[in-house]
């Protein structure tokens, strides 16, 4: 059959397989004989698998190689590390079995030690908390490091009402350590300039006279800027209301510097000079707390070997020391920050759980063995540490607040610090999936990941909604990778624990999707792209704007007079679905107006100097007003209303003091 015929000739002649080069492929069919010499390529091939027939050969030939890499090496590698100086790491363990070689003897040490790491740890806690005193003036409030005494936007309601007090009332106060380092998160503006990804300290000493600071401010930094407090520690001391003033000039003290505002608002503080006996504060216990927990940690560590003991240790002392000392939410209440840290611990339990049944025992338990607990001691804590304590180890490294797009794009340094990240994180997961083969992990790792990028592929197109990877999730979404007995895994478990801990302790269970409401994206373009109506603002030109000024004649300063706005743009309203806009004057909500209420939508600022810029208990705007100041510049900005909600504040517009009109920049849609 094979080999006659004229064209024999010219036939290539097929050699034998040797044993060694003959396939493995199960779906190779048995029907044609092995001791054939001459065999085309074709007909073994089709020979091997009809189901697959229709796919061309190259693809199979590299869909078999892959899968045959993919099952990894016959028999698989033993990944289990080998420890260094095993007789020295056992003795911690058998010094515990010589002395204490009953279970229910190892039952009351373990007791003991949570009670001895407990009991100080809280008693210094609230002795922080509940103790203090500032003679002439009491208790001292707990404060946040983000805590103002003005909320940003029109939350503090027409006028500023729902900030008052503005003048002649003081406030006792204690800040914790490190706010020196505490960040805005959004945008924030102050006249025409926005600041975002800093601190927020408006003002400060002027012509030698003692700091004055707008109500906006970060009450700790400017405590610290003014040389209150100390960044180290912390500290107590006394502010006062100032009511309004008129300039808070920018300056540099004490390691911040603060931003400056050339005109008028409403409420301002400064703080007042306090004796050294005047004041018994305690300082920030932090690193106390912090030494108490590595201790009870590590001294537990080296000598217990049982696998869930060692990470339900770990996971409950590092919740609490991150979300009541270390980095604890903006609560100020005791009481209440408490509450939340229960609130959380409950879910993150649970999750805790699924991590260590899938993830932090098939690495534990092989290494259960005394001769390993050095090892995973100081392979496993230190980074367990140093991602919990994320405000003090990543949150400086890496200026990478939140990951998203947007975010990217804007904050000074993402650029950079990707670079920087994402080829490290790429090295590191193509060795650990490198150990995953070797061991013949590979097809079930597969599975989870791709079943993990399907329901992120899920989640990413849904209409509405934008999807936002948090830190937490993305230690769980790693996590799985590092279940395996090696070094490498013990170190990056460890960090991957702790960063799970410090984004649920810090700041909860925050939404894998979220609105582009909370993440502040634009509004939907013409084509109806699904965005925030609030992303938007008003388009505020020179034609809607109106100014009269008096003659130059009178004897009054130029720069007084009236500005007018007319407001509607009633088509793009409708588009939108916003029923009003809201004005803010000099960052205070003067002025909030609905479409079926106000049929021509004009707002009017009447401008006698610092009037109406400082109203305590009038009208916030008024035409008969006879004091006749000098003007200062006044920033207008406005935003949409839908109900009682306000939208995104645009640019800010400034009508200068000498009565020139600049319009803020166009919105972008």
């Amino acid at each position: 059959m094979f080999g006659e015929g004229p064209e024999y000739g010219s036939r290539v002649y097929i050699p034998p397989l040797l044993d060694s080069e003959r396939s493995d492929d199960p779906d190779a069919s048995d029907i044609v004989p092995e001791e054939s010499s001459y065999i085309p390529v074709w007909l073994r091939e089709s020979s091997k698998s009809f189901r697959w027939g229709w796919v061309p050969l190259p693809i199979r030939k590299a869909a078999r190689a892959t899968a045959n890499w993919v099952q990894g090496p016959d028999p698989p590698h033993d990944l289990l590390l080998k420890p260094l100086f095993p007789r020295l790491q056992e003795l911690p363990v058998r010094y515990l079995e010589r002395f204490f070689p009953k279970r229910k003897h190892k039952i009351a040490l373990l007791s003991l030690l949570y009670f001895l790491w407990f009991l100080p740890w809280t008693t210094i806690l609230l002795h922080s908390r509940s103790a203090g005193y500032i003679e002439g003036f009491g208790r001292p409030q707990t404060l946040s490091c983000s805590t103002s005494l003005w909320e940003y936007g029109n939350e503090c309601g027409l006028n500023g009402n729902d900030c008052r007090p503005f003048t002649a009332a003081t406030l006792p106060f204690r800040c914790p350590a490190n706010c020196k380092h505490a960040k805005l998160l959004e945008p924030h503006m102050v006249g025409n300039q926005t600041y975002s990804y800093q601190g927020l300290v408006v003002g400060g000493p002027q012509d030698g006279s003692a700091p004055v600071y707008r109500a906006d401010s970060f009450v700790c930094q400017a405590a610290i800027h003014a040389g209150v407090i100390t960044n180290a520690i912390g500290g107590c001391g006394v502010l006062q209301l100032e009511g309004a003033t008129h300039s808070f000039p920018a300056s540099k003290q004490n390691g911040i510097k603060s931003v400056g505002f050339p005109s008028t608002f409403p409420k301002s503080f400064s703080f007042i000079s306090l004796g050294s006996s005047q004041e018994t504060c305690p300082n920030d216990p932090r690193w106390p707390l912090l030494g108490i927990t590595i201790a009870a940690l590590a001294v537990l560590w080296i000598f217990c070997t049982s696998p869930p003991v060692l990470f339900a240790s770990a996971f409950f002392m590092l919740f609490c020391q991150v979300g009541l000392v270390s980095d604890p939410p903006s609560i100020p209440q005791f009481a209440d920050l408490v509450s939340s840290l229960l609130a959380r611990l409950l879910p993150a339990s649970f999750v805790a759980f699924v991590l260590y049944r899938y993830c932090a025992r098939p690495l534990l338990h092989p290494l259960s063995e005394p001769v390993y607990q050095v090892t995973k001691t100081f392979l496993y804590l230190p980074p367990a540490f140093f991602g919990a304590l994320n405000n003090y180890t990543f949150a400086r490294l890496i200026p990478l607040e939140r990951l998203t797009p947007h975010d990217i794009q804007r904050q000074p340094g993402a650029k950079a610090a990707l670079a920087m990240v994402i080829p490290t994180v790429i090295c590191i997961i193509l060795s650990q999936a490198w150990q995953i083969r070797q061991g013949g992990l590979m097809p079930r790792y597969l599975k989870i990941y791709c079943t993990m990028g399907l329901i992120l592929l899920i989640l990413l197109p849904l209409p509405g909604l934008r999807l936002r990877i948090h830190h937490y999730i993305l230690a769980i979404l790693l996590m799985p990778g590092t279940a395996l007995p090696t070094r490498p895994s013990l170190v990056y478990q460890g960090l991957l624990l702790g960063l799970f801990i410090n984004g649920v302790a810090r700041w909860g269970f925050a939404s894998i999707i979220e609105t582009p409401a909370a993440l502040g994206e634009q509004a939907p373009g013409p084509g109806g792209a699904h965005g925030w109506w609030g992303g938007t603002s008003p388009n505020i030109t020179d034609w809607s704007v109106n100014i009269t000024l008096p003659d130059a004649g009178r004897e009054v300063y130029h720069g007084n007079g009236n500005i007018t706005f007319t407001l509607w743009e009633r088509q793009r309203m409708a588009d939108l679905g916003v029923d009003g806009i809201s004005v803010l004057v000099n960052d205070v909500e003067r002025w909030r107006g609905y479409l079926d209420e106000d049929e021509e939508g004009e707002f009017t600022w009447h401008r006698h100097g610092h009037s109406g810029l400082e109203l305590q208990h009038r009208p916030s705007i008024q035409g008969d007003v006879q004091d006749d100041d000098k003007p200062e510049d006044v920033f207008f900005r406005f935003a949409f209303l839908k109900g009682a909600e306000a939208g995104k504040y645009g640019g800010a517009g400034v009508w200068l003091e000498d009565g020139q009109w600049i319009s803020p920049a166009p919105p972008t849609r």
